[in-house]
């Protein structure tokens, strides 16, 4: 087996008041086609869901996925990846966290943990070395992540590693988080689908050895990388943060504001990391094995602190027309205590105060700009009150649905995953990637904005070039969600897939190449996009909403930012020919084997 690898996953199957184990073989051609995290994930998925599966059946499944990089000295590597059909969009999902669950998860003895079943009572799974077992736990009932985390570890001592839900992923609200350790594999309802198990946790404890290939070139390229992690390239998540992209955003027009009716907003430097860094800043913190240290935690009104990042201030703050930061720091705790996804979260409730002040839903305290509404709403959601909780709880395309009147239009959804913070009508190769992402709206596997902004195409008039733009993007996203290793560590590598070939290398043994990853890339991508077709997806979901590509953005340089339906559809239809896909989205035949998804 090469190095970095055990060889196989395990598949637990929970049973009413047990739960079995037992090892399925990861052949080493898989391995190296899919390396692990996302694209291993996508992998076992293929061959373990059953067609057409209700993302919360017993029998779906859940995959925490390691990498061959994991418990290794390379900065930012100690991540996992969680895989599943996504409650929210019925599609393949994944999400990356980064903690020591993921080396005492690898040091279990395998490349990946599968979850399938369900308890008869709320329970924890342990997983070590030596097996598995189910333990009841009715006590965590109703308690946020964290607080269930510190009561594991007084249960079963410090050894254990625990992934864990809040309230919302046991009321099965569609965009649940799992957490560890604060941060949360957060977008796709993952925690929905542990809750419908009548799991709060999986546990984990180290106790195997993983090898490498050449240790001594593994420091010596991890001592290299860790250099570079300190270079200008990260310099902005060390001082900032990734708040450090508010103002960057509104002085280009490209903040989403009040449900995308707006490009700027003009409370924007009240929740600004300039400020917040010169007022509220009391500390810096990293992940598990990091040295770029991009966790900015500030002090909150009343006592206490709040980790705080672009996102959720973002989806919370300016989507929401909300510009008080002790409102935005209260309701991004409330979301960490509930398990929500900050950006579904946000996306949700902003399309519903539209909805509200059209007087489409019966909630007329449910206004922009107000915190106190904010607060409930999420609340509301988080407990899955009738009425309005169970409406929103269903994410926004699904609560359009049950509206009707047109509000899908406003729904600010692809796929039925809501949108991040980047405004696509004036980032035009941001707007092809987030239409054909198989996760839905996303930035962190389409990072397509980083053309836009660098100023390498025109950000406002889409073509060819944004669409190799895209491309680019999702490929590299592709092979860094699989190794794993950190997206901030993005703009150290100059040659990136020579240069994450030299890192593979000494870990596994292989001869892999640049090529080689090029390849893989392309596997991974068009994998996810099989998964999809498989389960009904069709060329009319890569889209965006008709919002976007209908009503203009007049944009504060005087210019205006206009998508339309046919300048989008010509931008796709250019991806799917890049891609090898026909003008349905559909793979080439030929191209299926080298998936290696049959048995």
């Amino acid at each position: 087996m090469a190095g970095g690898y055990f060889g196989r996953a395990l598949v637990v199957d929970v049973d009413g008041a047990g739960a079995t184990g037992g090892p399925l073989p990861l052949d080493e051609r898989v391995l190296r086609a899919y390396l692990g995290g996302a694209g291993l994930g996508t992998w076992l998925l293929h061959r373990l869901a059953p067609a057409g599966v209700d993302p919360l059946a017993p029998e779906a499944p859940l995959t925490f996925v390691f990498s061959p990089l994991v418990g290794t000295p390379l900065t930012t590597s100690a991540k996992f990846a969680v895989v599943a059909k996504s409650p929210l969009t019925g599609l393949i999902t994944d999400a990356l966290a980064s903690s020591q669950f993921a080396i005492s998860g690898k040091l279990t003895g395998h490349d990946a943990i599968v979850v399938r079943g369900r308890a008869d009572t709320l329970s924890v799974l342990l997983v070590d070395a030596s097996g598995v077992r189910l333990e009841p736990a009715p006590e965590l009932a109703g308690l946020p992540a964290a607080e269930a985390e510190t009561a594991l570890r007084e249960r079963f001592g410090r050894g254990w590693r625990s992934a864990a839900i809040g309230p919302a992923g046991e009321r099965g609200v569609r965009y649940a988080t799992i957490s560890h350790d604060g941060r949360h594999a957060g977008r796709g309802g993952l925690g929905a689908v542990l809750g419908a198990k009548n799991l709060k946790a999986v546990l984990v404890r180290a106790g195997a050895r993983v090898d490498v290939a050449d240790p001594p070139a593994v420091l010596a390229a991890a001592k290299d990388l860790r250099g570079r992690s300190f270079g200008p390239a990260t310099a902005k998540y060390r001082e900032l943060g990734t708040l450090a992209n508010l103002l960057a955003f509104n002085a280009v027009s490209t903040l989403p504001t009040r449900n995308f009716t707006a490009a700027t907003f003009e409370d924007a430097p009240r929740l600004a990391a300039e400020e917040l860094h010169e007022l509220r800043g009391v500390a810096r913190n990293s992940c598990a094995s990091c040295s770029i240290g991009c966790e900015h935690i500030y002090s909150r009104k009343g006592g206490g602190s709040q980790r705080m990042e672009y996102e959720n201030v973002f989806a919370l703050g300016p989507l929401c027309g909300v510009s008080d930061p002790d409102d935005v720091f209260a309701a991004s705790s409330r979301c960490d205590e509930l398990g929500l996804d900050t950006i579904s979260a946000g996306g949700t409730i902003a399309w519903a105060m539209e909805c509200a002040e059209r007087g489409l839903i019966d909630a007329p305290w449910l206004r922009f700009g107000d915190g106190a509404a904010l607060l409930r709403a999420l609340d509301e959601i988080g407990a899955r009150s009738p009425g309005l909780g169970e409406l929103l709880a269903e994410g926004s395309r699904a609560a359009a649905a049950v509206v009707g009147q047109g509000s899908i239009d406003f729904a600010p959804q692809v796929k039925g995953l809501e949108l991040p913070g980047y405004e696509p009508r004036s980032l035009q190769a941001m707007a092809l990637g987030l239409a054909v992402n198989a996760r839905g709206a996303d930035h962190n596997r389409s990072g397509a904005y980083e053309a836009d902004l660098s100023g390498a195409v025109d950000r406002l008039a889409g073509g060819q070039a944004h669409v190799a733009a895209a491309i680019g993007t999702e490929d590299r996203a592709a092979v860094m969600d699989s190794m794993i290793l950190c997206k901030f560590l993005r703009g150290v590598f100059e040659e990136p897939f020579v240069e994450w070939a030299a890192l593979l290398r000494p870990v596994t043994g292989w001869d892999v190449t640049a090529d080689e990853l090029r390849a893989t890339a392309r596997r991974i991508v068009l994998a996810k996009r099989v998964f999809n077709l498989r389960e009904g997806a069709t060329a009319a979901d890569d889209t965006l909403p008709a919002r976007m590509l209908e009503t203009p953005l007049q944009l504060d340089s005087g210019r205006t930012a206009a998508l339309t339906a046919e300048r989008l559809q010509s931008m796709v239809h250019a991806y799917y020919a890049a891609r090898g896909l026909d003008d349905t989205g559909h793979p080439d035949p030929d191209a299926l084997p080298d998936l290696l998804l049959t048995p």
